[in-house]
């Protein structure tokens, strides 16, 4: 289930700080946004993969983690990362 690179191209290219920037907590959090959208579709239809399931989670986990250090670090590119992605601002 993992993204396929031209998908992975195009997330890094929009959400990146500059042309080689693949490990900032922006476009870490958008590949996983993506991934977890890919999930949730796949366990809609197969309600009992519950190995994707775990996975899922724990990548939700990750997505919190990595959008409270962003939001305690850099409120505004926060704010505008949430917009974008249309995440809910619960944290």
């Amino acid at each position: 289930m993992a993204l396929d690179t031209a998908k992975k191209e195009a997330i890094i290219k929009q959400f990146g700080r500059s042309e080689n920037d693949t490990g900032s907590s922006e476009v870490q959090i958008a590949l996983l946004t993506t991934r977890i959208v890919e999930l949730t579709e796949h366990l809609k239809e197969h309600s009992k993969d519950h190995a994707s399931r775990l996975g899922l989670l724990k990548l939700v986990g990750q997505r919190r983690r990595l959008m409270r250090y962003l939001k305690r670090t850099n409120k505004e590119q926060y704010k505008n990362l949430v917009d974008t992605l249309n995440i809910r601002d619960n944290i």
